[in-house]
């Protein structure tokens, strides 16, 4: 965990409500694992007072030289409003890489990845990660659910790997029109996967995870909440455990991201 100070390197708008912003970075983020998080404050303002959790979208890293990290983040309130204000050469203040990872296990060749809406912000990182295994990405999965065809993002991202993408809509403006839990489910039934990876909101999180439990598939989730410090000290960012010895986790320490056993939905 280190403290720095970023530079701007852009901030792109992909639409109407989201944003992909680069940062630079020490080269300890070199070491940083999908999943993983960084805490972001603004320098010499009050208002907001606390930093805001983002998770690393994907490291910048041309030639294998860390220059930077980038976070995806949609405008929802002050801070995200004031982030998208941003632009190249300014400066925030950034806590991280923070939190725990997605875990690849070593023989994981058919591997799903589900996202729903802004949830696909760490999955990106995570399919980098995987393209740099001896994993076949044709037979990878990616499951992106959105409300409208303006909410769904990086789909080419994973196209641009090989990895196989299926698209939902609420409104059934992209794709199919039907819960994102839908197709992944009949895939799963067609097609045992090694490992199912999920971000998104706890509803689609706690219907992924049953379809997983139902089919002893393992599956691993990063959640999404709000933390006020990023470290553990302020308690804010409990969730439920399952067992006696873990009533309750806190995401920002024992996630964000959690194998699906360990939490009760």
């Amino acid at each position: 965990m280190f403290q720095q100070r970023a530079e701007v390197m852009w901030n792109r708008q992909l639409s109407p409500l989201y944003y992909r912003m680069g940062l630079t970075c020490s080269t300890h983020y070199l070491q940083a694992k999908p999943g993983q998080f960084v805490m972001l404050g603004f320098i010499q303002q009050k208002d907001p007072l606390l930093r805001r959790p983002f998770s690393i979208h994907n490291l910048i890293s041309p030639d294998g030289i860390i220059k930077g990290f980038e976070i995806l983040y949609k405008v929802v309130g002050k801070a995200t409003s004031k982030l998208a204000m941003q632009k190249p050469g300014d400066v925030v203040d950034v806590l991280g890489p923070l939190g725990t990872g997605f875990i690849v296990p070593p023989q994981a060749q058919r591997i799903y990845i589900a996202a729903g809406g802004i949830g696909v912000a760490p999955l990106v990182f995570l399919a980098s990660h995987l393209s740099q295994k001896s994993i076949d990405l044709a037979g990878c999965h990616v499951f992106l659910g959105a409300r409208t065809k303006k909410d769904l993002l990086c789909g080419d991202e994973f196209s641009r790997l090989g990895i196989v993408v299926h698209t939902t809509t609420d409104d059934g403006s992209a794709g199919d029109q039907c819960l994102v839990t839908h197709p992944l489910e009949v895939a799963v039934d067609r097609h045992l996967p090694d490992i199912i990876f999920a971000c998104g909101p706890m509803d689609m999180l706690a219907c992924i995870v049953d379809v997983a439990e139902k089919k002893g598939v393992p599956c691993q989730v990063s959640i999404e909440t709000m933390m006020a410090c990023g470290i553990g000290a302020c308690l804010g960012c409990a969730v439920e455990g399952r067992t006696q010895s873990s009533t309750f986790l806190h995401a920002c320490m024992d996630g964000p991201v959690f194998d699906a056993n360990l939490l009760k939905f």
